[in-house]
C-alpha cells in the first residue's frame, strides 16, 4: 500500500503532500482509507474439497456372484450416488490374519479414511489397527469387537434361512436336507439351526445333515462337501460359502439348491429355487452420509435384516408350490412388523439341554453365542475356528 501511496504523490498536486501523510497514518489505525481489496480476495471461491478415500477389503475374489460380489455391488452403488465426492477401492482375496493387517495398514498409508472389512476373520487384525490409527474410522462386517473408531455391522441371514426351509420342505422327496457348512461360528450355526427350524415348521421330522467345507471360497471342496451331501440322500441343498459351486453341483446331480449371498438363478438352471441374498447398500449409504455430515460415531453394532430389505428370498421357482409362496409371504410380514422371530422357546439343542427357556424371544446376545445343533441337525460339530 505505502508503494502505491508514492506512486500516487508523483501525479498529485505539491499541495496534497499533508493530505497523503495523514491517510497514511488512518491506514495505521485499520480504518476506511484503506485501498479497494486485491484480487486474489476471491481466490477461496475456487477451492475444492478432497473426496473421501473409502476402501473395501474382500474374503474372496469379487467375481459374479456370492459374499464379496455383494459387498463391491455395494461399493458401486456408493460411487454411482456420490460421485466425485468420494474415490473408493477394494483389495479383493485378502486371508484372515497377518496378511489382513498388512493390507488395512496399507490402506491407511494410501490415506483411506474410511476402511470396510467384510469377514468374521479380520476382526482382530482390524482392531489391532484401528488402535494404531484413531483418525481412521473403520467399519467390520459380522464381528462383534469395537471401539472408539470402530463398527460392527451385520446381516440377519438366519430371518431368510428360515423362509428357505420352509420353501425347501415343500419340495424334498426324501424328507432329508442338506447344508454346506463354512465354519462353526455363531453366524453359521444360527443358519443351520434356522433353516431346519423353517423346514421343521412344515414338516416336523424332516433332517439337516450337514458338511464342513472349513472355507468361505474353494469351489472344489464346496462341490466335495456337496456331493457327500447329496450322496447321504439329502435333495435339497443351502450353503454358507461363496461360490456357485453347491448350486451347480446340485443341477449336475439333479438335486434342487438355493442361491447365497447374491442372485444366483443365472446359475443354476433347473436346481435354482431362489436365492438368498444381502443387500448392503443400505448401510454403506447410512455409514458414509454420517461421515459426511460429521454423526459418525464408534461402538456401534446394527444388524440388519428383512425388516430393513436387507435381506431376501429373490428369484422364488416356480417348483415350489403357491401354498408354500404363500406362507412365506405371511411370515415375512410377520418379521417386518415384528410379530414373529425365529428363534423362540422353548428350545432345547440336540442333546435335550434347554437352551431358550419357553416364551422367551432370543436376543442378538444369545444369538452370537449359539454353540449347538438343534434336534433334527446331523453332523459333527467340531471347535470353532
Amino acid at each position: 500500500m505505502t508503494a502505491d501511496l508514492r506512486k500516487r504523490s508523483f501525479i498529485k498536486l505539491a499541495t496534497l503532500s499533508a493530505l497523503s501523510a495523514s491517510m497514511l497514518a488512518a491506514c495505521g489505525k485499520k480504518e476506511e482509507a484503506a485501498p479497494p481489496p486485491a484480487p486474489e480476495a476471491a481466490a477461496p471461491t475456487a477451492a475444492t474439497s478432497e473426496p473421501l478415500k473409502a476402501a473395501w477389503i474382500y474374503i474372496g475374489p469379487v467375481g459374479s456372484a456370492g459374499w464379496s460380489f455383494a459387498h463391491d455391488q455395494g461399493r458401486k452403488a456408493m460411487e454411482a450416488e456420490f460421485g466425485d465426492k468420494i474415490k473408493t477401492t477394494f483389495v479383493e482375496s485378502v486371508p484372515e490374519g497377518a496378511d489382513t493387517e498388512r493390507v488395512l495398514r496399507d490402506l491407511v498409508s494410501q490415506g483411506n479414511k474410511l476402511i470396510f472389512g467384510t469377514s468374521f476373520g479380520f476382526m482382530e487384525a482390524m482392531v489391532k489397527v484401528a488402535k494404531d490409527f484413531p483418525d481412521v474410522k473403520f467399519e467390520h462386517a459380522t464381528g462383534y469387537k469395537t471401539a472408539d473408531n470402530m463398527n460392527v455391522y451385520d446381516s440377519r441371514f438366519y430371518q431368510v434361512t428360515y423362509l428357505a426351509g420352509v420353501a425347501a420342505a415343500h419340495t424334498t422327496k426324501t424328507g432329508t436336507l442338506g447344508f454346506v457348512g463354512s465354519f462353526p461360528i455363531p453366524e453359521v450355526l444360527r443358519n443351520i439351526n434356522a433353516f431346519t427350524l423353517g423346514a421343521q415348521s412344515v414338516k416336523p421330522d424332516i433332517k439337516v445333515r450337514v458338511v464342513w467345507a472349513n472355507t468361505w471360497f474353494d469351489p472344489p471342496k464346496e462341490t466335495e462337501a456337496a456331493n457327500s451331501l447329496m450322496n447321504g440322500g439329502a435333495d435339497v441343498l443351502l450353503q454358507n460359502t461363496d461360490s456357485t459351486a453347491v448350486l451347480q453341483a446340485a443341477e449336475n446331480a439333479g438335486k434342487l439348491a438355493f442361491g447365497w449371498d447374491s442372485d444366483m438363478s443365472a446359475f443354476g438352471g433347473k436346481a435354482h429355487l431362489g436365492s438368498v441374498v444381502v443387500d448392503w447398500s443400505n448401510y454403506y449409504r447410512k455409514t458414509i452420509k454420517s461421515v459426511f455430515d460429521g454423526s459418525w460415531k464408534g461402538n456401534q453394532i446394527t444388524r440388519w435384516g428383512v425388516p430393513e430389505d436387507q435381506n431376501q428370498l429373490v428369484s422364488v421357482s416356480g417348483q415350489i408350490p403357491a401354498e408354500a409362496k404363500a406362507r412365506i409371504d405371511e411370515i415375512k410380514a410377520k418379521m417386518k412388523d415384528g410379530s414373529f422371530d425365529v428363534f423362540i422357546g422353548p428350545l432345547k439343542d440336540a442333546s435335550g439341554k434347554e437352551r431358550l427357556a419357553a416364551g422367551v424371544r432370543a436376543d442378538d446376545d444369545w444369538m452370537g453365542k449359539i454353540d449347538f445343533f438343534l434336534p433334527g441337525v446331523e453332523g459333527s460339530l467340531p471347535a470353532s475356528k
